[in-house]
């Protein structure tokens, strides 16, 4: 028999799911490590007869606050009720002797995820249309979630989200550093600088992006699955929107999440076009997005790394980690050019 990946414990995990999995049976359980994702590991896990998927942290270098299972697992259920298209969830485990760290287990959602060169290529470009719109409205109707009627409520501190945001990542990045970067304390300082007032709160995913969503297996413009919620909490939604538009048709910051390049060549909005699309759905304006976007250069920048970190001490499971640290450095200078460019004094230093 194959070995089962790391990270998984399937003889202690068989009484948990037999017990807390609807469907689940007492028969001997097999795992795959799903391919995709830098931070957290997702699993296939199945019995033979029923397939569900584990989510659970990274194996090393766990940061404060991050990787939180019970929260990814909360705001999932919560919007299970909405117009927001999630998996279904079915158990939490916070015990770390069932499977040496917190885990949990939602449905299998038969959709397609494009995060590779090859899917990408895949659309035609009324598919690559459609898909881009469907991001974008999908987007908007996170945003538009009444989080204290789902019951949200307390699951975050949206006064000070900003400067909070600035500030955390910055102690995430003395935790991570494996290296001296001056021009990582210069981007933080021009940040703080430049806080711009934030709009109503809402619920923010945090990590959302093409490779995030599931789309359905017959149609490229219907979301059926929004993934990856770790990040999510409660603040300003242009965070999202600045985070979104780094991956779109970004270089680097599209190799790190998928490997490849969105070309709107081939049929996928521009960026002003999702600009656009995003103020009219949402309502908001959106014309101090320069900031919002440089904050997501200066995350991505940390998480990554942290990633590099974990591959330093051998603690990441797939390909393509070795290249990470060389694009900290890219991510960081990348948005010190955008911040001299920008219409806000601030921002240019």
């Amino acid at each position: 028999m194959t070995a089962p990946p790391e990270g998984v414990d399937l003889a202690r995990l068989q009484p948990f799911f037999a017990q807390h999995v609807a469907g689940a049976t007492n028969a001997a359980l097999t795992a795959t490590l799903i391919a995709g994702g830098r931070s957290n590991l997702t699993y296939s896990v199945t019995d033979g007869s029923s397939t569900w998927v584990l989510r659970r942290p990274p194996l090393g270098h766990v940061l404060p606050t991050a990787h939180d299972m019970a929260r990814e697992y909360r705001v999932m259920s919560a919007l299970a009720s909405t117009d927001v298209p999630v998996p279904t969830t079915l158990a939490l485990c916070e015990d770390n002797a069932v499977s040496d760290a917190p885990f949990y287990v939602m449905e299998l959602v038969d959709g397609i995820i494009y995060r590779d060169g090859a899917a990408l290529a895949s659309l035609d470009a009324d598919d690559a249309r459609r898909a881009s719109e469907a991001l974008v409205d999908v987007l908007g109707a996170i945003h538009a979630v009444d989080y204290h009627s789902v019951g949200l409520g307390e699951f975050g501190r949206p006064d000070g989200f900003l400067e909070r945001q600035v500030r955390r990542w910055g102690e995430q990045w003395e935790r991570s550093k494996t290296r001296e970067l001056p021009a990582v304390d210069e981007l933080a300082r021009r940040l703080r600088n430049a806080l711009p007032e934030s709009g109503p709160a809402t619920i923010v995913h945090g990590d959302y992006r093409l490779d995030n969503t599931m789309m359905a297996t017959d149609d490229p413009g219907r979301i059926v699955a929004v993934l990856d919620w770790e990040m999510s909490t409660l603040g300003d939604p242009l965070t999202d929107v600045g985070l979104f538009l780094l991956y779109w048709g970004q270089a680097d910051a599209q190799v790190i999440a998928t490997g490849a390049a969105i070309e709107t060549q081939a049929g996928f909005l521009t960026r002003e076009e999702i600009v656009a699309r995003y103020a009219q759905v949402s309502g908001r304006a959106v014309d101090q997005l320069d900031w919002y976007e440089i904050l997501a250069s200066y995350k991505l920048a940390i998480i990554v790394e942290g990633i590099n970190a974990r591959y330093q001490m051998g603690k990441t499971l797939g390909e393509g980690f070795e290249a990470m640290g060389a694009m900290v450095s890219g991510l960081i200078e990348n948005a010190l050019e955008k911040a001299d460019r920008s219409d806000i004094a601030a921002l240019r230093g």
